[in-house]
């Protein structure tokens, strides 16, 4: 029996309650494609995080050339303000597809796990780099005043007063990054990367249920419940 919606045929199948033997050999096959999105996950954020900080630094440099006409000319704002617009102006999958297929054009060639880290490191310090420059632009200009009448050199201002209070605005948005990451993970399937929706596919073909999608489901949902606990807590630590 075939049925067909909208032209498009698909096999009629009688729908299959799984036995829990078949359950647990599903939540043991997933969870070797857990291990590839958790690997990914902690590694971006691990990297792209102080990527971030230091492309906000940059972008925020006053550090000029001064020209013949006398306009000033700020070549690390530029440089790290056109990185940030290509990384959000461009498709975290056509990134994944041009760090491992692209690259290798100009003689870079990845694996395929080191090539979507990379493409999500890139891309997700770009965006943290965002949050990061509004949490300090949120901060009251004279508070710099203040630390100049203290004595406070430009470092100690910065490390002291500047990143604790940015570090506190930006706790919500860079919760709702980490949760986007988590989800993310999925499209490192386009290079053929056994994570966790690589296999979930994979067990639903082989068992013709969609179970496996369900317990995939679940799995998402418990991280990103976990990671939501962990910057509540650290929202509540940071509220001075």
């Amino acid at each position: 029996m075939v049925q067909y919606i909208d032209n498009i045929f698909y096999p009629k199948t009688e729908a299959v309650i799984i036995s829990p033997t078949q359950l647990i050999n599903t939540l043991k096959i997933l969870s070797q494609g857990l291990g590839i999105t958790i690997s990914l996950f902690f590694i971006v954020i691990f990297l792209s995080i102080p990527l971030g900080l230091v492309l906000t630094f940059m972008s925020n440099s006053k550090l000029g050339i001064r020209t013949r006409r006398g306009a000033e000319i700020y070549p690390l704002r530029w440089l790290a303000r056109g990185f940030v617009f290509l990384m959000r102006g461009t498709p975290l999958m056509l990134q994944l597809l041009f760090v491992y297929f692209g690259l290798p054009y100009i003689g870079i060639v990845l694996e395929r796990f080191p090539a979507a880290c990379v493409a999500f490191v890139l891309n997700y310090a770009a965006y943290f780099c965002e949050i990061f420059r509004g949490g300090i632009k949120s901060i009251d200009p004279g508070q710099y005043e203040a630390a100049q009448v203290l004595g406070l050199r430009k470092f100690a201002t910065t490390i002291k007063i500047v990143l604790p209070q940015m570090i506190r605005v930006a706790i919500p948005s860079v919760c709702n990054e980490t949760v986007n990451l988590i989800k993310d993970t999925a499209l490192v399937t386009t290079l053929g990367l056994a994570d966790l929706m690589h296999m979930t596919k994979s067990l639903v073909n082989s068992l013709a249920n969609v179970t496996p999608f369900a317990v995939a489901a679940v799995i998402y949902m418990v991280l990103i419940f976990g990671l939501s606990k962990i910057f509540s807590i650290l929202e509540k630590k940071t509220t001075y």
